[in-house]
């Protein structure tokens, strides 16, 4: 099974995964608690309720410079070319990417744990679980170290679910399909948008929505009765494209990098030399996923060469059940050396791309609504989407621009095995006050 490259520790984790329990054995439905947030850096949008419909805060990076050129890139490799010609000649598989011919907005934060209970308590009041959008795996107690949400299928209407621990509040949501990820775009287009303001900071245009969201997940943006849907409106919010994507996380308007990108998220870098000019790995603290290191700029969550991947365990868990303790039933020497990185709180690494968002480079890798071809060739009637990013465990070439992932909008496999699939929303257009 592919997922973001055909050379990283994910073909051995893919491996030990069906050889301890099978896929079978991964699809186990529900079980519950509390929420908070924290710490330094940007705050992570949070939500209130309002009506029928939780409130979320969304602020977006402003991107412009319209019809910005492409670049080649070949998927996994440590260069970029000003068109596929320049490419090596062996290189069938070279893509032009990132040129966008319209002005649009890039979420600043990923889509945090607290936005995500907010959207479920939303869609899904009397918590029966119609479109899968919970699952035990990312629970506290079905997965200890990763388990993010909670279920409680006593609660009241509208409460159901609640954040695993309150240290998750602030990170990223990271068990997301495609589907998922649309869902949510959704319930934000078929929501009430309340505020918008507009606002400069530090060379860099930002703005921050409040939008009450919408029960109706099915239709807005998406058609999700299409399985290979695509945008259905001209304006609204939307999952990026892969174009707007990495235009976002590595075109420079200024000129800088080579042929204008960046090599990382977070800094020019030079192609062609490995990891050596990468970010600086983040360290975090172990017992809340704070960032401890945000003045060692430029700085990513990520799993750097030959040291720790950034890692942390809520307080509240023992650390043998941290270690061992694990959904797909993994012995303890293979479990802790296949997921060592974690998700960090969203915003504290601090390194903004040319357009200033913030964690496009490492934490959580992120959905694009862009359909690509399947690697084999053959589909087997599945419709495959790119990603992008890395994550906090992986090394530093998932966070080039040629990383350019692949994976089905619906593996149930990854759903169940891998926490850091994460959502990073778009707008295009201009919304207006009232209806998206």
């Amino acid at each position: 099974m592919r997922f973001v490259s055909r050379r990283t520790r994910r073909t051995r984790l893919t491996r030990a995964v069906v050889a301890a329990c099978g896929v079978s054995a991964l699809l186990a439905p529900f079980a519950t608690a509390d929420s908070s947030a924290a710490a330094a850096g940007p705050r992570p949008p949070g939500s209130t309720t309002s009506g029928d419909g939780a409130v979320i805060t969304v602020t977006t990076a402003k991107v412009g410079a319209p019809g910005n050129p492409s670049v080649g890139v070949v998927p996994f490799t440590d260069a970029i070319y000003p068109s596929c010609a320049d490419a090596p000649t062996t290189s069938s598989d070279c893509l032009m990417v990132g040129g966008v011919s319209y002005p649009y907005e890039i979420g600043q934060l990923e889509v945090t744990v607290e936005q995500w209970v907010a959207f479920l308590n939303t869609v899904d009041p009397e918590g029966r679980n119609r479109h899968r959008l919970f699952v035990e795996t990312e629970s506290s107690s079905g997965w200890p170290k990763y388990g993010q949400v909670n279920f409680a299928a006593d609660a009241r209407n509208g409460r159901h679910y609640s954040v695993g621990y309150p240290q998750w509040a602030d990170k990223p949501y990271g068990f997301a399909n495609f589907l998922d990820a649309a869902r949510f775009v959704n319930s934000l287009y078929n929501g009430r948008l309340i505020s918008k303001q507009t606002t400069s900071n530090g060379g860099f245009g930002h703005v921050t929505y409040r939008v009450e969201l919408s029960d109706r997940t099915e239709r807005g943006m998406y058609d999700l009765s299409r399985p290979d849907a695509t945008r259905t409106r001209a304006s609204g919010f939307v999952v990026p494209s892969q174009d707007e994507w990495i235009k976002a996380a590595y075109y420079d308007p200024s000129g800088g990098g080579t042929y204008s990108y960046w090599k990382y998220p977070t800094n020019p870098g030079v192609f062609g030399d490995g990891d050596d000019s990468a970010p600086n790995p983040t360290v975090l603290n172990p017992t809340t996923g704070d960032v401890t290191n945000a003045a060692t700029q430029p700085l990513a969550s990520y799993h750097a060469t030959d040291l720790p991947a950034p890692s942390w365990c809520p307080a509240q868990v023992q650390p043998d059940a941290c270690s061992t303790v694990n959904p797909i039933g993994l012995n303890p020497i293979t479990y802790p050396e296949l997921y060592e990185g974690s998700l960090g709180t969203v915003g504290q690494a601090r390194t903004t791309s040319p357009w200033g968002t913030l964690d496009q480079g490492g934490n959580a890798v992120e959905w694009t609504d862009t359909i690509t071809a399947a690697p084999s060739g053959r589909d087997f009637g599945r419709v495959w989407r790119r990603l992008h990013g890395g994550i906090s465990n992986a090394p530093a070439f998932q966070m080039w621009p040629s990383a350019v992932g692949l994976q089905p909008q619906d593996n149930v496999f990854y759903n169940h095995s891998y926490p850091w699939l994460g959502i990073r929303l778009g707008v295009i257009g201009d919304l207006a006050l009232g209806k998206p």
